[in-house]
């Protein structure tokens, strides 16, 4: 009998994994906080085991060996990011490790996020022939959070992360969740160019989109109503939250 095919073997998914999160409050690294007994980034993977992904790619940096550990029932391939320089240069480290054609950008301290959810992107993202396909959510308050730009047909041009936003851009309320799928060649190469010139000195990941836009690459979007399932765990008042959510969410 042969091998039962994933649904999207040909996507690769990245799991961001590689911060301290010095907001937590704690010497453990946030993915491994728990959340209904198990790590954070254990119920991100269990979501790309669901959606049937090609390939798991895991980035590592703070507390490297205790997350390895701790993903290793997934056997995903561990990508280490050697200086913590934002979300470009994370995603930058595993370009020699990613075999989809297909990248999928996922934030190891997102817990709730759903298959559907995912799975709606990947099936707009090649539906529709996109360069990148990306996630959003309205929020009442979105202080924190970068914001998605939209022109007037509501097509997705820039984000802004919440430091660099002019007070017009935070009164903006489509924020990112940082989830995204790329095309991997477009992915790779752009971000080849990108320089930390913003209030961080990091490498933005969403400074890719901008130059998918500037080049006329098709960029969709996905927004959301279901704030839960972009919620990221920063602190511990958002893990309580977490608990809360998912509590609810249970049969």
């Amino acid at each position: 009998m042969s091998a039962t095919v994933p649904v999207n073997a040909n996507t690769s998914a990245v799991v961001l994994a590689a911060g301290k999160g010095t907001r937590m409050g704690s010497d453990l690294a946030k993915v491994l906080h728990p959340l209904a007994g198990r790590p954070l980034i254990a119920h991100v993977l269990d979501t790309c085991r669901a959606l049937g992904v090609g390939q798991a790619v895991v980035v590592v940096g703070w507390q490297r060996e205790r997350v390895e550990e701790a993903v290793r029932p997934w056997k995903p391939t561990c990508v280490l990011q050697d200086r913590q320089l934002g979300t470009g240069h994370a995603v930058l480290a595993t370009q020699s490790s990613v075999r989809g054609e297909v990248v999928l950008v996922l934030c190891g301290d997102c817990p709730l996020t759903p298959p559907a959810l995912l799975q709606e992107v990947l099936t707009k993202h090649a539906r529709t022939g996109a360069s990148c396909t990306g996630v959003a959510a309205r929020m009442q308050d979105p202080t924190g959070y970068g914001r998605m730009i939209t022109d007037a047909a509501s097509r997705l041009v820039g984000i802004v992360e919440h430091k660099d936003a002019s007070p017009d851009q935070r009164a903006i309320d489509l924020v990112n969740s940082g989830i995204y799928a790329f095309r991997r060649a477009d992915l790779f190469r752009c971000l080849a160019k990108v320089r930390p010139q913003n209030a961080q000195g990091e490498y933005y990941l969403t400074d890719v989109v901008a130059m998918l836009v500037a080049e006329g690459e098709p960029v969709e979007l996905v927004v959301t109503d279901d704030v839960a399932s972009v919620l990221g765990v920063n602190t511990p008042a958002d893990l309580a939250t977490a608990e809360r959510l998912r509590a609810g969410r249970a049969p």
